[in-house]
């Protein structure tokens, strides 16, 4: 029997997420992967949520150990930056934008707080740097649950000729730049004097 504790169920869990994906993680195949009874998975995870939750924050520690931003980074390149990190992430795990979807992991609200501070003491007024973090986190997430998405469909067929195939790279590229030309221009009319 394999030495369980809180740290290998989650690294297991998310192991069995990479090779079943997300709809056929269950506890019962987790507790029969680490080889144990599966009520024993309670005494680490009350709820198969309070797992979820727990493999998100895991599989987003990448993006959660990058540097915070410094008063010397200029904002808009650290804005791309942020979200081509947060994209690197989730497409490293089968699912990771529907695991981190439905379970944002809850130590993560103090680094979008010193994110979105940032972006103020840049110039950024406040409630277009919340509106921003925001909307690109979320264009993130359905970017890369789209990619995945199509990645799983996995029946080796090719789409029809009249499907154009995509570069979600690009796609992706060309929506987070849309986003921050928005806020650029926002922030420069809001800073810009009154006409008289």
């Amino acid at each position: 029997m394999t030495k369980v504790n809180r740290e290998i169920v989650v690294s297991e869990a998310l192991d069995l997420l990479d090779e079943v994906g997300l709809d056929t993680v269950s506890t019962r195949r987790l507790a029969k992967r680490l080889g144990v009874e599966q009520p024993s998975l309670y005494w680490y995870f009350r709820t198969k949520k309070d797992l979820l939750t727990a493999m998100a924050e895991a599989a987003m520690a990448p993006h959660a150990a990058a540097p915070l931003p410094t008063p010397d980074d200029d904002w808009r390149d650290w804005f791309l930056d942020n979200m081509r990190s947060f994209r690197r992430t989730l497409l490293m795990r089968r699912d990771g934008a529907r695991l981190h979807a439905g379970n944002t992991p809850a130590n993560d609200l103090d680094r979008i707080r010193r994110k979105t501070d940032f972006l103020v003491t840049s110039g950024v007024p406040e409630r277009d740097a919340q509106m921003a973090m925001l909307a690109a986190g979320r264009f993130t997430v359905g970017s890369v649950l789209e990619e995945q998405a199509d990645a799983g469909s996995g029946d080796g067929s090719d789409p029809p000729a009249d499907i154009p195939v995509i570069d979600y790279e690009s796609a992706f590229e060309a929506g987070l730049t849309l986003i921050l030309d928005g806020l650029v221009n926002r922030t420069a009319m809001r800073a810009a004097p009154p006409c008289r």
